[in-house]
């Protein structure tokens, strides 16, 4: 095995583990360790990709949104909710510094762009 696949299993174990945490405590979203983890399992080995993808936590957070089927309400609200949050920390971090306030405010406007009309909204019986 070589030392890149020995990299791509490590952070797609530390992008479940997060995602796990993120899963049950609201402030640490679950999404971008999860998709982290898909990646990395899907570069790395084909029995470890074909575990995470048949896990209760691939499918409850990730499944439809792969297929680019969407996502429900409550996942984006959640998602949208916890960015807005930890933007808001770094906006207010960084009161001295006015590039690093318009980047953030940048990112965030097109975080909440995309995720109100780049992402399709399912409905609870969809999912």
């Amino acid at each position: 095995m070589n030392i890149k696949k020995i990299i791509y299993i490590v952070l797609g174990c530390i992008g479940v583990g997060l995602g796990a945490v993120g899963a049950v405590v609201p402030l640490l979203p679950a999404f971008p360790f999860l998709m982290l983890a898909a990646f990395c399992f899907a570069k790395s080995s084909e029995k470890l990709n074909n575990w995470f993808v048949n896990t209760r936590l691939y499918k409850d957070n990730l499944e439809t949104y792969v297929k680019g089927q969407g996502m429900t309400r409550k996942t984006k609200i959640r998602i949208m909710v916890t960015v807005t949050i930890l933007m808001t920390i770094g906006f207010i971090m960084m009161h001295r510094v006015a590039v690093g306030r318009i980047v953030l405010a940048c990112v965030w406007l097109f975080h909440m762009i995309y995720f109100c009309f780049g992402v399709k909204t399912l409905k609870l019986e969809e999912a």
